[in-house]
Formats: C-alpha cells, structure tokens, sequence
C-alpha cells in the first residue's frame, strides 16, 4: 500500500487548501479515500442518530502534478484512511507561499500523512517543513460503511440564493432557536423559518430556479406530480446548517438543496472540479 503526491502549482495548492479548510469545519474526523484519478472526504455520522453526512469528491489530475499509489490489492486498488481533516488543513497554512508540497504516506511508529512543504529561502538550498499527520487505515472489510450515499428521492430540488445572504439570515436567527424549518415549492420559492414562543421569523427568496433533474437520466424524481406552489419542508438543527454555510470556502458555482419533506435537507455545492454533498436529518 503505498501514496504519495506532489502539488506545485500554487493555485492549486490555494484552492486545495481551502477545500480542505472547508471539511475541517464540517468534522472533526472524516474518511479520505483514494482511488487512482480521485480523492474523496467522506463523513457519515449514522443519520439516524442525528448526525449529518458528507461526501466530497474531487478529481487528483485538477491539483495535482504527481500522484501516484497502489492500493490494498490489485483488485481493489484503493486506500482508506480515517484522519482529522484540521491536522491537514493546518500543516497546508504552512505552504501559502510553498514552491512545492508533497503528501506520502509513511510510517512513522503509526501510519501517516507526511506533509513536506518546500518553502522559498534567500541561500540556493531550501528549507523544508514536514508535518506528520497520524492516520488510521480502515480494513477492506469496512470500505462497505464508506459507500457514496445515495441521492434521497426528494418532493422539491431548489437552487440555493447567494451563500453570504443565507449565512447571515442564518446567524441572525441562530440566536434565537436551535431549530430552522427549510420550506421550499417547485416555483422557486425558498422560506427559512424560525418559531418560538415569543417569536416567529420568516425570511422568504423568490425566483430561485429548481434544477431540470428529469432530463439528465430520463427518470423523474417524485416531484413530477407535485403542484408546483406546495411546500415541502424539514426541520433541521440551526447549528449543523450555520456550520455548512460558516465554513464555506469552496465558492461553488452551483448550489442547491433537495427536501424529502420531514425526512432531510441535502445540499450539493459544485465547482468545477469540487462537488460537496451534505446530508442534514430532520427533526421530528
């Protein structure tokens, strides 16, 4: 089982290292997952304790200028390891101005990630910062419970308004309730709603657009024989939404929510090379 990586370029490092920033936020530990062209974060808290789930993708030709591994066997050529997506994210602070980064995995009294940043220095030999992140390698007879989650069949899939707009709504009613309810119809209409006993707050958005799934694979998702006004809604923990919003620094060029009403709110933020799946269970 072997991995290692090199990113050269600094845009890409940039644009890596804020990925990454961004799944620090969401957990605390996650799966990374290597196959040969991708890597993927994965969190997946049982939803049915409460816990939301993410699963993000990104394709290694769009960061990196080498990469190369061997999985676990021949077979299944890939490698899973349970790591704290922080520890990551804080050795790549190091390398804002790197001439090169390069990942491998080694061992080093535990499995790691060795992150060897190559910073620029005045003399003509440069100086080297090495970062080893401990990770756990989860057995092949586990990969099952770190399969991609599949898509819910939803009531209403709506695109999402400008994230900044959204966060701030959101901050705003955080202090309020521990609760928000998500409503959304199939004209483009999106409501996020808040009630306590002393008081409700709804803050409503128009003209959002809902997203043509119909035409992608010819199968409809239950949203054909909705009317198009009706609502579809779920209450979700304030927290885990403000945490995706929050820690938002993908910059996606699409986003949009799906509903199954009472049941879940999954988010998908895409950009170019990026998708972002966020599973959040309703409260009943």
């Amino acid at each position: 089982m072997r991995f290692r990586a090199k990113i050269v370029d600094l845009a890409c490092l940039n644009h890596f290292s804020r990925i990454i920033n961004t799944i620090a936020k969401l957990a605390k530990t996650c799966i990374l997952r290597l196959t040969v062209c991708k890597l993927y974060f994965i969190l997946s808290d049982k939803v049915a304790n409460g816990g939301a789930s993410m699963w993000c993708e990104l394709s290694q030709g769009n960061f990196f200028d080498e990469f190369q591994m061997e999985g676990v066997a021949a077979e299944h050529n890939e490698i899973y390891l349970e790591l704290v997506p922080e520890n990551l994210s804080r050795a790549l602070k190091t390398a804002q101005n790197a001439k090169a980064v390069k990942i491998k995995l080694t061992n080093k009294h535990c499995p790691c990630l060795s992150v060897a940043v190559e910073l620029p220095s005045l003399s003509s030999s440069s100086r080297i910062v090495t970062h080893d992140i401990p990770v756990g390698v989860i057995p092949r007879r586990m990969w099952n419970d770190f399969r991609e989650p599949s898509v819910p069949d939803f009531d209403v899939s709506i695109y999402l308004p400008a994230l900044k707009t959204m966060k701030s709504v959101v901050e705003r009613m955080k202090n309020l309730s521990n609760l928000i309810v998500i409503e959304a119809n199939l004209s483009g209409e999106m409501n996020l709603k808040i009630e306590t006993d002393l008081v409700a707050v709804t803050t409503h958005f128009k003209d959002l657009g809902n997203p043509p799934w119909a035409s992608e694979d010819g199968c409809e998702s239950n949203t054909q024989d909705r009317d198009l006004e009706s609502m579809a809604e779920a209450c979700i923990d304030i927290k885990k939404l403000l945490q995706l919003l929050a820690g938002q620094q993908v910059n996606p060029t699409k986003a949009l929510c799906n509903i199954v009403h009472k049941r879940i709110v999954h988010f998908i933020l895409l950009h170019e090379e990026v998708s972002l799946q966020y599973f959040i269970p309703a409260i009943a």
